[in-house]
């Protein structure tokens, strides 16, 4: 039987807390994001994103920054809309 009563969610790794930070302000450093992405995490950018994607859909990383994964979830989404309107040959103004 399930419990009734909300748990909060567990806290970040900190790998993930720093993806999410690099995210909140990678534009402020110097060099191409994928340059600081390899640099930082030692990933791929294709990696990178994949994990980014992964981790906006979870609960912990909401609680760590709302706003944050709200506003990826939001392009995230907006992105997915203009590459289905494209393949059906719908112009979608985002």
């Amino acid at each position: 039987m399930s419990d009734p009563v909300a748990r909060p969610a567990a806290p970040l790794s900190e790998r993930s807390a720093a993806i999410l930070d690099f995210e909140k302000q990678w534009w402020s450093f110097h060099g191409t994001k994928e340059a600081e992405i390899r640099e930082r995490f030692d990933l791929s950018a294709p990696r990178y994103y994949q994990l980014l994607n992964d981790l906006i859909d979870t609960e912990e990383a909401l609680a760590h920054d709302p706003l944050l994964v709200k506003r990826l979830r939001r392009q995230r989404a907006a992105r997915q809309r203009e590459r289905s309107a494209k393949r059906l040959g719908f112009h979608v103004k985002v």
